[in-house]
């Protein structure tokens, strides 16, 4: 599925870049492996390639797609629950842990949306910054488009 040199994004880690596809022996038995190094801190993933599509390993969108997420951003009609922090926050977490830029993207319109009404938890702030790093940096790469021109649609957006 990728090549070394393929850009490839890691639920709740981010864009990588493949560097490379190797072979191990573990238990006795010759596994394939994509070592992905992500692109934000340099951090290296083994994922075997087996099971790479039951990770969540997947292609960077592409950049018709964009639109769809800025869509998603941009939607207001979106009625937010009266859940306790916490509970948002598990749903949060397991939105952003399927790796799907769209669940991305519901969960910093929401947290953001949310921030207007009340003051987010510790753990909430920090989960919005993560979302629209995560973002930022896939649709920037999609739309190769720089990291900062991405930063202000996406604060156009919300302003």
């Amino acid at each position: 599925m990728f090549s070394e040199g393929d850009m490839a994004v890691y639920p709740a880690h981010g864009v990588g870049v493949i560097k490379a596809v190797e072979t191990k022996t573990v238990g006795g038995i010759n596994q394939s492996f994509y070592i992905l190094e992500i692109l934000d801190n340099s951090m290296r993933i083994m994922i075997p390639t087996d099971s790479s599509d039951n990770v969540g390993l997947r292609a960077i969108v592409g950049k018709d797609e964009v639109g769809d997420i800025l869509d998603i951003l941009s939607d207001r009609t979106v009625e937010l629950g009266t859940q306790t922090w916490n509970r948002r926050y598990r749903d949060y977490m397991e939105k952003i842990k399927t790796g799907s830029v769209h669940e991305v993207a519901i969960v910093l319109r929401d947290l953001f949306l949310l921030s207007v009404d009340k003051d987010l938890s510790y753990g909430e702030r920090k989960m919005l910054d993560t979302a629209k790093s995560l973002l930022v940096k896939e649709i920037s790469l999609a739309q190769n488009n720089s990291e900062d021109d991405v930063t202000k649609t996406i604060e156009a957006i919300f302003s």
